[in-house]
């Protein structure tokens, strides 16, 4: 009897402790998680923040050339006037004494058919009879040079530009080698007379005869050329070269747009 009271003492004593121990670890939980285990409540799913990315989309800044304000009118008369004034600048240039002659940019030399000559001769000690066939041609081109300038001029006026804008915005001397492309063959026709004339009155061509038969002379060779042709070519060249640089100049140097509607045209165009 007294075994049995001893094991059911035991027994309680273990169930006493087992209950203090979950008490002790029911406590501890709760302490440290503030989880009651006693009433368990349905876990809390964190609140999920969606964060909601706004991405602001900055336009791309382009540059684009403010001709909004300028008509085609406006662009064409901008071009025409850079080119009279190229024209004019440069044939005034030209037409002086040495215009041509001391200007390497447009300075006339032997016809390339012809620079054998130039050789010979100096050869032989003819290079003052070469250095004055040189020169006359480019004297030729200096006095046509003068009587040109209205051909050039009408030129200009009566174009259509129907392509302004990508002329205006095109390359440097866009609208020096469209009047070139457009007036070529006619500047050339009304041109070659005005040449031939000065070719005379210069003596350029009474010169080349003897340069040329003083060859033909020592080598036995029959060489010819026509002055007249080459002369006029070399002349407009020369014109269109200084047109070009003019243009130029009044599309990179603000300064050099000395009228109202040159700053109007070619200040749009400068930030391309």
């Amino acid at each position: 009897m007294r075994k049995s009271i001893l094991l059911a003492a035991g027994l309680l004593f273990s169930i006493s402790a087992q209950a203090q121990l979950l008490d002790l670890i029911k406590s501890t939980v709760k302490t440290k998680t503030g989880v009651d285990l006693d009433n368990p409540a349905k876990p809390k799913t964190p609140a999920t923040t969606t964060t909601t990315s706004t991405t602001t989309t900055t336009p791309t800044k382009t540059s684009p050339i403010n001709l909004g304000s300028l008509t085609s009118t406006q662009i064409s008369l901008g071009l025409k006037e850079a080119l009279s004034i190229g024209v004019t600048d440069g044939v005034k240039k030209l037409a002086l004494t040495d215009g041509f002659l001391k200007n390497e940019a447009v300075k006339i030399l032997m016809p390339e058919k012809l620079r054998k000559i130039d050789t010979t001769l100096r050869s032989l000690g003819m290079g003052s009879l070469a250095d004055e066939g040189v020169k006359l041609l480019n004297r030729a081109a200096e006095d046509a040079v003068t009587e040109a300038a209205p051909i050039f001029t009408k030129a200009i006026t009566s174009m259509t530009i129907t392509d302004a804008k990508n002329i205006l915005l095109s390359s440097d001397n866009a609208a020096t080698n469209y009047l070139q492309t457009k007036t070529q063959s006619q500047l050339f026709t009304a041109f070659q007379p005005k040449v031939k004339a000065s070719l005379g009155k210069v003596g350029a061509d009474t010169v080349w005869k003897n340069l040329i038969s003083k060859y033909n002379t020592f080598t036995g060779q029959a060489v010819t050329t026509d002055l007249n042709e080459y002369v006029t070519t070399e002349t407009i060249n020369g014109v269109f070269k200084m047109v070009a640089e003019k243009e130029s100049g009044i599309r990179n140097t603000p300064a050099m747009r000395t009228t109202s509607i040159l700053q109007k045209v070619f200040g749009a165009q400068d930030g391309k």
